[in-house]
């Protein structure tokens, strides 16, 4: 497939597929087993036109040689172009599968394993989807999480062949009911490839990752950011401040990691190694900043979508009951940032804090945050997630074509409009198209992962018994003692998280843990947020930490120093879960007043821990002193008043101590 002919099937099948979801959220739905289908085909189709079968190789090629210093002939970029006719294979396997779903719509929708069985063409049309779903993945997320659902798959083979009473052991069924409870599950009904990850894919998320790109677009993500840069300006570190609070402001909309890092880390890493901050110091604050957007409401990360479907709760539920934790990471970033700024100072190694200058005053563009505004309104106001994700990209396009009146004035703006559209080259229209573009795009690739962890999931729980094995192991422990249970669900959920994408990994660890954790006495909702939050520290966490990588490549550090350093910052993401599972009020699981006291208690304990962290309160802290102001954090993870008031009381006595002694340095100085 030529270039040109790739480049035509791309710009058709986005438009397609904005149709198609526009359709769903303006006209009506369809039903589950024809729309969520329909949608996985769709993705599926952009990524094999965005990632043809020889682009790793061209990328390896490219690659060295620029290391090199050499260049790239067409001809060796053409090596394997002839290999390209094997993605023709796949757009027909898609073609099939489209075929098949609209032409058996009403017999897998009425569907009955007891009284029905499998036709070939389910059959064929299951393994076209498997496999279609498998190099999708390869293309698009790698090796680890392709290799992932294999070991899953031929696990579900190979379970009946463990040793009986093991952990991994499920009993044996034939070959040809395997494969037909294969079948079943994965492709005829609502679980499996088309469950509860899917299915928020096309009804929540396409529409806000949609709107972020639209928002970005608008000039509403400049605005944010502009805001945090406006705000920390004065103060010292304020471009590590900056980092924070911009970070944060683009989190709250765009709930990407690793997107925060590029967008702000170009400005703010350079702006703190400037004033000496080291690049490894300078890439984890950036990546423990930007990671905090996928726990920052009101959009959050792409997993808390998911976790509204699961608990049946509303989404907004979801993000006013993630707000306290939220904010007590970004106060600890914050507070951290500010310390090692005065610790710096304090060396004299700091002779005056650089500033980013921000181009454009704020208060003429305040009315970017519109979408914003007009989408936690619609949420508010009950109407679907669909549905307000289109409002809010209506009111994103309204605001671009207001911003070319504000900024041109008006009859610079129409003559731009006129020539542009004579000379084919309207700037609003690129724009428009660019936003279509990007939302599209990575629209289908958060589609492939959930779609695929759909396969996992259904092999956990409905062709083995490991989620209810590995359950019944979990709790055994858990019932003689909580925190080891808790343990060992953070370990495998960070595993999970360094191996898999975040929306995969707190859908496998939701099927793994979940359970267990509500089999020893945690509500629905504290469970749930607890993998979501470990599955996002996995972000920063090495040897896997994407956020770290990209802030470490910006900033010209070393990315496994930046990864420790990030996760050494990022310490009260680590230990909020375990708060809100001992004090559930932090997630506003109380009363007002147990709301009011967890809350301070957690900000109390954070402010302690950033002290540990960055080892100076007033002077700098010798390692003794930073290891019992760790211990006092620690205290307030129980609500227990006892341990509370004891921590409270060594932590302002060390506090008092510090003071008292930085006064007399400065008298004798």
């Amino acid at each position: 497939m030529t270039k040109q002919i790739r480049r035509y099937c791309t710009i058709g099948l986005t438009i397609a597929f904005f149709v198609f979801q526009m359709y769903l959220a303006l006209v009506k739905q369809m039903t589950v087993m024809l729309q969520t289908p329909l949608h996985m085909c769709f993705a599926l189709s952009l990524v094999f036109l965005y990632n043809p079968i020889d682009k790793g190789y061209q990328k390896k090629l490219k690659k060295k040689a620029e290391k090199n210093g050499t260049a790239v002939s067409d001809a060796q970029l053409n090596k394997f172009a002839w290999a390209r006719w094997i993605d023709l294979i796949f757009f027909a396997a898609i073609l099939l599968v489209v075929y098949y779903t609209i032409t058996n719509v009403d017999r897998l929708r009425d569907y009955d394993k007891v009284v029905m069985k499998p036709l070939t063409i389910d059959y064929v049309a299951m393994v076209c989807i498997v496999v279609l779903l498998l190099e999708a993945v390869r293309r698009t997320l790698g090796n680890i999480l392709f290799f992932f659902i294999i070991a899953f798959i031929v696990y579900s083979w190979t379970a009946q062949f463990f040793p009986r009473g093991s952990v991994f052991y499920t009993k044996g069924k034939s070959f040809a009911k395997m494969f037909e409870s294969f079948c079943e599950g994965m492709t005829m009904g609502e679980s499996g490839v088309y469950g509860t990850p899917l299915t928020t894919s096309c009804t929540s998320l396409f529409y806000f990752i949609v709107f972020g790109a639209f928002f970005s677009e608008c000039g509403g993500g400049q605005l944010l950011i502009d805001v945090g840069l406006k705000f920390s300006n004065k103060s010292s570190g304020g471009p590590a401040k900056a980092a924070v609070i911009s970070s944060g402001l683009m989190g709250m909309v765009s709930g990407s990691a690793v997107a925060n890092v590029a967008t702000t880390g170009v400005m703010t890493i350079p702006m703190m190694k400037k004033i000496g901050y080291e690049p490894e110091e300078a890439g984890a604050i950036e990546a423990v900043a930007s990671t905090g957007g996928q726990i920052m409401p009101p959009i959050m990360g792409v997993g808390a979508f998911i976790m509204a479907e699961m608990l049946g709760m509303n989404y907004l539920s979801i993000a006013a009951d993630a707000i306290i934790p939220a904010f007590a990471y970004y106060f600890g970033v914050f507070v951290l940032v500010s310390l090692l700024a005065k610790k710096r100072a304090s060396r004299s190694k700091q002779s005056e804090d650089a500033k980013i200058e921000v181009k454009k005053p704020l208060l003429p563009r305040l009315y970017l945050l519109l979408p914003v505004l007009v989408l936690i309104y619609s949420i508010m106001q009950g109407f679907s997630l669909m549905r307000s994700g289109m409002y809010g990209i209506f009111v994103c396009l309204a605001c671009n074509v207001a911003s070319f009146f504000i900024d041109r004035g008006t009859k610079d703006t129409w003559h731009n409009i006129v020539n542009g559209v004579k000379d084919g080259n309207f700037a609003g229209l690129k724009q428009l198209w660019k936003s279509m573009i990007d939302g599209a795009k990575s629209a289908a690739e958060i589609a492939i992962p959930t779609a695929a962890c759909g396969i996992i999931i259904d092999v956990m729980t409905e062709q083995t018994s490991l989620a209810t094995n590995l359950s019944g192991v979990i709790a055994g422990l858990g019932m003689s003692n909580l925190f080891v249970a808790l343990l060992i669900a953070m370990i495998g959920c960070m595993l999970l998280g360094m191996a898999l994408p975040t929306v995969a990994a707190y859908l496998v660890g939701v099927t793994l843990f979940v359970p267990t954790l509500r089999s020893l006495g945690i509500s629905p909702l504290v469970a749930n947020m607890f993998v979501f939050y470990y599955g996002i520290m996995a972000q920063i966490t090495p040897p896997v930490c994407v956020a770290s990588y990209t802030a470490a490549g910006i900033a010209g550090a070393d990315a496994m120093k930046t990864g420790l350093r990030g996760m050494l910052f990022a310490l009260v993401g680590f230990l909020v879960p375990f708060v809100f599972v001992y004090n559930p009020a932090i997630l506003l699981q109380g009363t007002v007043m147990e709301i009011i006291i967890g809350g301070a208690q957690l900000l109390v304990g954070t402010y302690f821990l950033a002290l540990a962290v960055s080892g100076y309160f007033k002077r700098e802290l010798p390692m003794w002193m930073r290891l019992v102001f760790f211990v006092v954090a620690l205290g307030f993870i129980d609500p227990n008043w006892v341990t509370t008031l004891i921590a409270l009381a060594v932590g302002v006595a060390l506090m008092a101590w510090n003071i008292t002694a930085a006064k007399k340095t400065n008298v004798a100085a």
